[in-house]
């Protein structure tokens, strides 16, 4: 109020004028919302500085200017002011002696302000003015903001009250109007009683001290019963609709919440549902890859091992040969170690020159073993999900073991043949030795052409194995190409000579012995090492097991997973299906309140007409009922007289006849 204070100071100023002190004073003493000016005896000046503070004032709810002796240009300037107001809602304007510019005022209020809902007009002259008053009541029809109308003691005949009635019958918001006290008479009654059946939100309408007569004024007491009535069952309904509608509302509300809440939810399942899918994915193709590489490496390490037991097969088929060889070149070196004494310091040199290559060939063979030591080893830590793989694998070296072992078999038989061969060629050349030395030539032409058939055997065997090793990769093949050296050397030694080919042979029976011990012991350690795998290769298939146990347990539990979500969605769709369903319901519940409450409206229209109807026929029968009475009323007047003359006449009659008769002069004197 301070600002409000400061302001109206501001503006009488700049209007030339001197702000009143008294108003000062009741601006400063003013609760907030209230501007309170009652019997203030306000100046132009002052309502031209209020009105324009009105224009643009956000403050004032409630306007008491009550007594305030307003002259019709103060009281002009104050109303064109509060026109453009939006934020009144009560103006008390009672004792203004308020006239035709005040009511045209009034009535321009009451046209353009739609805030104002308590209007106070007490103690005016509005309704002497009858065509400014006519413009106010117009005005008021046109409005549809004021609730609450104070007309006492304004001078109203029952022309201002028929205009009153046409605005009535256009207003549609007036509630309460309070006309006492004013000249509104019989027909200003009527005109207001006829306004009431098209009115329906006019519930209080106070017409005592306007010589209104008892029956117009229980109409309209009736009416208003039935607005009241109708009004307080609109407000209920209202009321029911406004609670109704918010809980509707709110069920929505958390309805969308819970809705919102669930579809987060289940957008949260999905995706956690997309992850683990995802990583299972991701984990099965790992797996499936690490299977796959597995199985891969263990097919080259089987073809490793077939590739490594042929060679040995091979190394000891040469060992035999070599010892059958070495056993005729023993026999034969019994006759001819005389010759071979000078020989065998080469030899010597010779076989020292390969026991180093041997040496460095077996320290090789150990390095590439010790390779595929860490290759295996290797291998046997990849491979810990092969189960299938290992039993193939298993299948496939029981297989290989057999077809060794055939091939040993075959390999034994030939060998027992060459020794059978060899043997009796040995004792032929004994023979032919002790017999004849002259046919020592001969013997060694025969034991050369022998050696050269056993050469080309050899070489075919060579060939046959070279065809069924193929796949034998760098070692096996240094190996052959070790043994091919060999045997061409030995070749061109029994070509060459005799005795260089028997220290020769002995030398290498030396050497071939500790090859032989060597490799039997690499044999021996391979088969080791294949025992090791093998042992490996079973616990990795009991890990593969373990494995592909972990990974239907993690796709069982994925597809309970997914089967619980999938009863999760279906709960909750059959949940939010039933939620919809009980919306529907209430909504359906509404829906049927709605068109009871259209159903009372219109039996509460149709009561009132018949009502009304019911009250114009009780007219209608009150006066023929009076009519009838009057009728009746003057019949016995009139049969009143007759019987009256009739007694008069028969008096006269009688007293005529006893004047008349004898007996008159008989009966004494009175």
């Amino acid at each position: 109020m301070e600002e409000f204070r400061r302001s109206y100071s501001r503006l009488c100023r700049e209007s030339g004028a001197e702000p009143q002190e008294a108003v000062l004073q009741q601006l400063h003493q003013l609760p907030r919302g209230r501007l309170d000016l009652a019997t203030q005896s306000l100046t132009v000046d002052t309502c031209r500085a209020l009105g324009k503070l009105l224009q643009s004032e956000a403050l004032c709810i409630e306007l008491i200017l009550s007594d305030c002796m307003l002259s019709d240009e103060g009281a002009t300037l104050l109303l064109r002011g509060l026109c453009t107001n939006t934020v009144v809602r009560l103006l008390d304007l009672k004792g203004n002696n308020l006239r035709a510019a005040g009511a045209e005022a009034l009535g321009k209020l009451l046209r353009q302000n739609k805030s104002i809902q308590s209007l106070t007009l007490e103690w005016n002259n509005l309704g002497a003015w009858e065509d400014a008053f006519a413009t106010f009541c117009g005005s008021l029809a046109a409005n549809g903001a004021l609730q609450q109308l104070d007309l006492r003691n304004n001078q109203i005949s029952h022309k201002g009250a028929e205009e009153l009635a046409l605005a009535l019958k256009g207003n549609t918001s007036l509630q309460q109007l309070d006309l006492r006290w004013n000249n509104i008479g019989l027909l200003g009654g009527r005109a207001l009683v006829s306004c009431l059946s098209s009115n329906r939100t006019l519930w209080r309408l106070d017409l005592a001290g306007n010589n209104v007569p008892g029956d117009v004024l229980r109409a309209v007491e009736q009416a208003m019963d039935h607005n009241q009535d109708r009004h307080t069952t609109f407000r209920e309904n209202q009321a029911r609709t406004h609670v109704l509608s918010k809980e509707v509302q709110h069920l929505r509300e958390e309805k969308s919440k819970q809705f919102l809440d669930l579809m987060e939810t289940i957008d949260k399942q999905r995706e956690e549902m997309a992850k683990s899918s995802r990583a299972s994915a991701a984990r099965v193709g790992q797996l499936q890859e690490a299977l796959n590489e597995r199985h891969s490496i263990i097919n080259a390490l089987k073809a490793k091992l077939q590739m490594t037991e042929a060679a040995l097969a091979l190394s000891e088929q040469k060992v035999q040969d070599l010892g059958q060889l070495l056993a005729t070149a023993e026999q034969e070196q019994l006759s001819l170690s005389q010759k071979q004494a000078k020989e065998r310091k080469l030899e010597q040199q010779e076989a020292a020159e390969r026991e180093s290559k041997l040496l460095r060939d077996l320290s090789a063979a150990s390095e590439k073993n010790l390779l595929l030591r860490n290759q295996v080893d290797e291998l046997e830590r990849k491979v810990k999900s092969q189960q299938e793989q290992l039993f193939l694998t298993r299948q496939e070296l029981t297989n290989t073991s057999a077809e060794l072992k055939m091939r040993a078999v075959q390999a034994e038989e030939r060998l027992d043949m060459e020794k059978r061969r060899s043997k009796q060629s040995l004792e032929d050349a004994e023979n032919l030795r002790f017999k004849e030395v002259e046919h020592m030539t001969r013997h060694l032409e025969e034991s050369e052409r022998v050696m050269q058939e056993r050469v080309q055997r050899l070489e075919a065997m060579r060939l046959s194995l070279e065809e069924e090793l193929s796949r034998v990769k760098a070692v096996a093949l240094t190996e052959r190409g070790q043994a091919e050296e060999e045997l061409i050397k030995a070749k061109s030694q029994a070509r060459l000579e005799e005795q260089q080919r028997l220290a020769h042979l002995e030398e290498k029976l030396r050497l071939l012995a500790q090859a032989r011990d060597e490799a039997q012991g690499a044999c021996l350690q391979q088969k080791q090492t294949v025992a090791e795998a093998q042992a490996r290769a079973s616990q990795l298939s009991l890990q593969v097991e373990g494995l592909r146990r972990r990974l239907e347990e993690l796709q069982q539990e994925l597809s309970n997973k997914d089967q619980e979500k999938v009863a999760e969605v279906t709960r909750v769709r059959v949940e939010l299906q039933e939620q919809n369903g009980r919306l529907q319901a209430e909504l359906t519940a509404q829906e049927a309140l709605r068109e009871k409450v259209a159903a009372l409206e219109r039996q509460q229209k149709v009561i009132a007409s018949d009502h009304r109807e019911a009250l114009l026929d009780r007219e209608s029968e009150n006066a023929s009922l009076r009519e009838r009475l009057r009728l009746k009323e003057a019949e016995i007047a009139r049969i009143r007289d007759e019987e009256a003359q009739r007694a008069s006449f028969l008096q006269n009659a009688v007293l005529a006849y006893v004047q008349g008769s004898p007996l008159r002069a008989l009966s004494p004197p009175k």
